[in-house]
């Protein structure tokens, strides 16, 4: 299941969650996701009109004294809360990248940053609700259009800012951002937070069997409809002549204790548990230290497992998570007869293009069995398979 989300008037989190809420994420599974943390009956959920379109908003009430306002009390408490896994490690990558903004902002360490308002409950409604939203509804990976950030200035704690506000353009790095048709602030720092955390790529709306829609409202009037909406539903399936770009995580964390059988056994063991690609990159650490850069290839779908699987396999403290794209040929494994003997050979088309390789332990078997150099076999073999099939060199 994919969603794309259209933020053409911008996205802040409580448009992202009422527009999981319209597309079917119902009140009772969001109360059921916010008892852990104290909040299952801080919020309201109802159907409301922005500018004349329907749409869901989410009201939370607001504590007088909110709890928890540094970032360390508040990685702590997701941290120790009964989330499902999913939804814990969704929203602390929220909260991970939404703190690092904010720090680099206001230029001191990560641990220290006051977040104001964004500690209060209702920011912790619309990111732990958007991590449940997207698990609930199966959605694998979603695309974004580009951002409307809006344009002119906002008044904060910190005195006059352009928008968008520091944190929301450092969060945006490398995202397609336009200013939209209204001035003031479109996108919030937590809107901004919550893209980069669960967007796999941004661009034009994908093809898809659509089975879902939903539309979630912003609180402010902007005379236009203040609204981001959400469209879920299947790929649809490429032909033969039509590979297509997929979506795709890349889990990485820096090791330096690790002995090299230990790391190949944790590459396999990544593998085995669904792992795309394995790698290990040699790096050099603070102090002159020697390590690896190991990296794990994933759908956005394995990524919290195998995540996991990372840091129980090699005792890493933690986990980078990020998003990207990869251009796929598609491809089948066949079984051909040759003059050396029946082999499997991977058979890959991309467009027009064509081409074949024989299986390296098909390959290696017949080159040990003929005493015969391996190079040698594999071009006798790719020649016979391509002369079998009708593939031109």
């Amino acid at each position: 299941m994919i969603g794309y989300l259209d933020c053409s008037t911008g996205i802040s989190g409580d448009k992202f969650l009422g527009a999981l809420l319209s597309a079917g994420f119902t009140t009772e599974a969001l109360r059921k996701a916010l008892a852990p943390i104290g909040l299952a009956d801080t919020f309201e959920a109802r159907e409301v009109r922005s500018a004349g379109i329907a749409a869901t908003g989410v009201f939370v009430e607001q504590a007088e004294d909110a709890r928890w306002r540094h970032w360390s009390e508040i990685r702590e408490m997701l941290e120790d809360a009964k989330l499902s896994y999913p939804v814990r490690v969704g929203a602390l990558h929220a909260f991970t990248l939404l703190a690092e903004a904010e720090a680099g902002v206001h230029g001191v360490p990560v641990e220290k940053v006051h977040f104001h308002e964004v500690g209060a409950a209702d920011t912790l409604v619309d990111i732990v609700g958007v991590a449940a939203g997207i698990a609930a509804l199966g959605i694998e990976h979603i695309i974004a259009s580009p951002v409307a950030v809006g344009s002119g200035t906002i008044v904060c704690s910190h005195g006059t800012l352009p928008v968008p506000a520091p944190a929301t353009a450092a969060l945006l790095e490398g995202v397609t951002i336009v200013p939209g048709d209204v001035p003031g602030e479109l996108t919030t720092p937590t809107g901004a937070a919550l893209l980069r955390a669960f967007v796999s790529s941004y661009g034009s709306m994908p093809a898809m069997t659509l089975s879902a829609c939903g539309t979630g409202a912003g609180t402010r009037e902007l005379g236009i409809p203040n609204v981001a909406r959400l469209m879920i539903g299947e790929p649809t399936t490429p032909t033969v002549l039509e590979p297509g770009a997929e979506a795709v995580v890349v889990l990485e964390s820096n090791v330096d204790h690790l002995s090299a059988e230990h790391l190949a056994y944790a590459a396999e063991r990544l593998l085995a548990a669904g792992a795309l690609d394995v790698w290990q990159t040699p790096i050099v650490m603070k102090k002159g230290r020697a390590a690896v850069t190991l990296s794990v290839l994933a759908t956005p779908r394995d990524a919290s497992a195998l995540s996991a699987r990372m840091i129980a396999e090699t005792g890493t403290l933690g986990v980078r998570i990020d998003p990207t794209t990869r251009f796929v040929a598609v491809r089948e494994v066949v079984e051909v007869d040759t003059s050396l003997g029946r082999i499997h050979a991977k058979v890959w088309q991309l467009g027009q293009r064509r081409g074949v390789r024989p299986e390296f332990e098909d390959v290696a078997r017949i080159a040990r069995a003929a005493e015969r150099p391996v190079a040698e076999v594999a071009g006798q073999l790719s020649a016979e398979v391509r002369e079998a099939l009708g593939i031109p060199e």
